[in-house]
């Protein structure tokens, strides 16, 4: 049985990373604030939702078993 060394493929591996990492394409900073933005307004908005049914048939089941 045969055991490779690990550094060469390790390496190997970590240029690739440092070679993709370079091609990534981040967002401005004002793209990431809109985008957070966004992603809190639609979390507040499925809250509101949820919560409104979720008070909506607890009142019902209240009224159910008086």
């Amino acid at each position: 049985m045969k055991i490779s060394n690990p550094i060469p493929k390790l390496i190997n591996y970590l240029k690739e990373v440092k070679t993709e990492s370079k091609k990534i394409n981040w967002p401005t900073r004002k793209e990431a604030m809109r985008y957070s933005l966004i992603v809190i307004g639609i979390s507040f908005f499925v809250a509101v939702f949820l919560g409104s049914f979720d008070a909506l048939f607890s009142f019902l089941l209240r009224r159910l078993i008086e």
